[in-house]
């Protein structure tokens, strides 16, 4: 994938990010993730709209009346569990009934967030690293809602390793990209027990899925649970987890978030608010009814595992909002507390305004 705003070591925070994308939607032989052409097929079709109610739209029509105002949200990778909201609010109708035409793509040349900031898609699903080094290369992104309350991420192994903490990574084998964050947040949570990051042998695996890389090549990778170590379960192929926000609050992070630019906010703030409340109803929905959401993602995108994404959705519902007292809700913190580790690490360059990265004007009260 080109990219025109990071380089160097900037480039190798949005590979991670996709390495982490591709562990939570792409592992294993049977690995519910959609080929890109199925994917692409299914995501733009428009759905099954459900009937308008009559309410004030966001094109400023009576529901049902009006033209629907288009628009793309913009997916980080192929479709999986984090989506789930986003194809209930389409196929439900909750964005037809405030006046939006949605459609869902998946990514093409060049970041989410650079995508979105030039305006070929309104809207889009980032992650608060990624928006963050975005936005100190003046890319003017803007994060909506945390699609995921906590960090639902973690170093993952076979049990058969004995990899309990991360006092246990010395001495072992991790695979991954080979980018400077991998072996920041790994020495940082060793750190936090007085180990040493320089006893773990760190090797790029590239896309080779987990669960081949730890019985050939490797102790212990990053993964999502929600994803990937649902299917460990499903595969009956019990892991070990040591979850980041387990050893650093600084770690908890919005990972991933709905996107938009600042234009966006600026010019058509109404557009906005319709569309994050219809995401904020869908995601409710999944909260609130787990298996019939995950039945809206497999129509929408057939080729995904059944069965992984029934167990996925069902663990993953709860998380959406956690302990937040609504869907989507952001903690100036969260975003202080991560820029503050990124800069710790010298993985920071330019000025970054937490203030500025994020907003939760318009989610639903």
């Amino acid at each position: 994938m080109k990219n025109n705003v990071r380089t160097g070591w900037q480039w190798s925070v949005a590979v991670l990010a996709i390495m982490l994308a591709l562990a939570g939607c792409g592992s294993g032989g049977n690995n519910g993730g959609a080929d890109n052409g199925a994917a692409d097929k299914n995501a733009g079709n428009g759905g099954a709209a459900a009937e308008t109610n009559g309410t004030k739209d966001a094109a400023g029509t009576e529901g049902g009346t009006g033209e629907l105002t288009k628009v793309k949200v913009m997916l980080d990778w192929t479709p999986n569990t984090n989506h789930t909201g986003l194809y209930v609010a389409r196929d439900k109708g909750f964005w037809r009934e405030r006046g939006l035409d949605v459609e869902i793509v998946q990514p093409v040349e060049g970041t989410v967030e650079q995508l979105i900031a030039s305006g070929d898609a309104e809207f889009g699903v980032s992650y608060q690293e990624q928006l963050t080094m975005a936005r100190t290369q003046q890319v003017p992104v803007v994060s909506l809602a945390a699609v995921i309350q906590h960090n639902t991420s973690g170093f993952a192994s076979p049990v058969d390793k004995n990899i309990k903490t991360p006092k246990d990574f010395e001495g072992k084998k991790y695979g991954g990209w080979g980018s400077p964050v991998e072996e920041a947040v790994i020495g940082s949570i060793m750190q936090s027990e007085g180990a040493d990051v320089k006893k773990v042998k760190i090797v790029s695996t590239g896309a080779t899925d987990f669960f081949t890389s730890v019985k050939r090549d490797i102790d212990f990778a990053w993964i999502y649970y929600a994803w990937t170590g649902v299917e460990a379960e499903l595969r009956g192929e019990p892991i070990n987890m040591v979850y980041l926000t387990d050893y650093s609050d600084k770690l908890d992070y919005y990972t991933p978030v709905l996107a938009t630019s600042e234009k966006m906010i600026a010019d058509k703030p109404d557009i906005v608010r319709a569309f994050v409340e219809g995401a904020a109803e869908g995601y409710n929905f999944a909260i609130d009814n787990p298996e019939e959401a995950a039945d809206v993602l497999i129509a929408a995108v057939p080729d995904l595992n059944k069965e992984l994404v029934k167990a996925s959705q069902k663990w993953l519902a709860p998380k959406y909002r956690d302990d937040a007292a609504r869907w989507g809700e952001q903690k100036l913190e969260v975003w202080t507390n991560y820029a503050d580790w990124m800069t710790e690490h010298k993985l920071l360059e330019g000025e970054f305004d937490p203030q500025k990265a994020f907003t939760n004007d318009f989610l639903p009260q």
